[in-house]
């Protein structure tokens, strides 16, 4: 997060997915609780992560999630450093997010559980 001229930024989405970064074992990254969560600024005041999550649950549909990652242009996923083919990697992503969706209860918990360390 940024402050600029009495504005809030939000900044570096891109960086918000972890296994991005090491591609050794994506299903496994996505069982992960994420213990950074203990770290993020807003931690303090998210008082509703479980219902939260329910409501979005109700919205995002591992439907919903194929279509955004067929959205990614080809030109983002041609990355020097790896043989797959855009193809493969949207298929990744996909992956990725809709097992997270299905069990959002990992990172939920860790969330939680960080926070009640907070307060």
């Amino acid at each position: 997060m940024l402050r600029w001229n009495h504005e809030l930024w939000l900044i570096d989405h891109g960086a918000a997915l972890y296994f991005h970064h090491s591609w050794g074992d994506v299903a496994q990254a996505a069982l992960t609780p994420f213990a950074y969560i203990r770290d993020h600024a807003l931690l303090p005041r998210a008082s509703m992560i479980a219902e939260a999550d329910k409501a979005l649950r109700q919205r995002i549909t591992p439907r919903t999630l194929q279509k955004i990652v067929g959205l990614i242009p080809d030109e983002w996923l041609d990355w020097d450093d790896t043989t797959l083919s855009p193809a493969e990697l949207r298929e990744a992503y996909a992956m990725f997010l809709t097992t997270r969706l299905a069990n959002s209860n990992i990172f939920v918990k860790e969330a939680i559980d960080a926070r009640q360390r907070l307060i």
